[in-house]
C-alpha cells in the first residue's frame, strides 16, 4: 500500500477533501493518506485483524492489533493499536514519523458498511428490452432488502414503464444477477435508468446514452 502513487484530492476530484470508498482509491491508483490508510483499514479487516484508523493532525495512518509486534501503538478498550504509516515506502508496523511522535490524535473505529455497486447489459427485440444486472457488494456488512429498479427516462423526474425486481440480501464480497424485462415506450427521445437501492436507501445509479424508440 505504501507504493500507492500520493495524490491529492484536489488533483483526482473537483473537492478539496474527499475520502474515497476502498474500490475508488484501487480503480484511480492512488489517493492521499486518508484514501491510503481507509483501503488498508478495509484489507486488513477483511484479513481478520483488528484496526483503527489514526488521525494525527492533518494525517491520517492505521493502527493494527497483531501479537508479538511492538514499538508506537494506541491502547484502545484494553486492546493494543500498533501504530502503521500507509504513505511513504520503508515504514514498518509500530513506527512514526518524528513528526507524529507525541502528537494529539483522533482514534477513528470501523463500521461495517454495505456498498454496491452494478454493471448491466441490454438487449431490445421489438418493444422488449431484457436488461442484465450484475450487482456487486464491495463493502464489509451484508446489505439488506436489496432491489433493482430500472425505467425509461421521461424528463423533468418523470419516467415511462419503470420495473422493479423482488428484493434479495447480498452479502460482503458477494454478487447476484438481476434480469428485468421493460416494455420500451414507442417514439420517445429517452434513455435507460438503473438503480440500486437497499432498505429504500438509493446505493448505486447509471444511465444510458439518450435514444429515439
Amino acid at each position: 500500500m505504501q507504493s500507492l502513487p500520493y495524490t491529492p484530492d484536489n488533483v483526482t476530484t473537483k473537492f478539496d477533501e474527499y475520502p474515497r470508498y476502498p474500490i475508488e482509491t484501487l480503480a484511480d491508483n492512488g489517493g492521499d493518506c486518508e484514501d491510503a490508510s481507509i483501503l488498508t483499514a478495509a484489507l486488513l479487516s477483511n484479513m481478520g485483524y483488528k484496526v483503527i484508523l489514526i488521525s494525527p493532525p492533518e494525517h491520517m495512518a492505521v493502527g493494527i492489533h497483531i501479537e508479538g509486534a511492538y514499538g508506537s501503538y494506541y491502547e484502545i478498550e484494553g486492546r493494543k493499536y500498533f501504530y502503521l504509516e500507509t504513505t511513504g515506502k520503508g515504514w514498518k508496523i509500530g513506527e512514526i514519523p518524528e513528526e507524529y511522535r507525541g502528537a494529539e490524535v483522533k482514534i477513528y473505529q470501523l463500521i461495517p458498511k454495505p456498498v454496491l455497486t452494478h454493471k448491466w447489459t441490454a438487449l431490445q427485440r421489438g418493444y422488449v428490452l431484457t436488461l442484465n444486472v450484475t450487482v456487486k457488494n464491495v463493502g464489509t456488512a451484508a446489505a439488506n432488502n436489496v432491489k433493482v429498479y430500472a425505467a425509461f427516462d421521461a424528463g423533468e423526474g418523470h419516467v415511462y414503464n419503470p420495473k422493479e425486481s423482488k428484493s434479495f440480501n447480498l452479502n460482503a464480497d458477494a454478487e447476484a444477477e438481476i434480469t428485468l424485462y421493460l416494455d420500451v415506450p414507442r417514439e420517445k427521445h429517452t434513455r435507460l435508468i438503473v438503480k440500486i437501492l437497499s432498505n429504500i436507501y438509493l446505493m448505486d445509479t447509471s444511465y444510458s446514452e439518450w435514444f429515439q424508440t
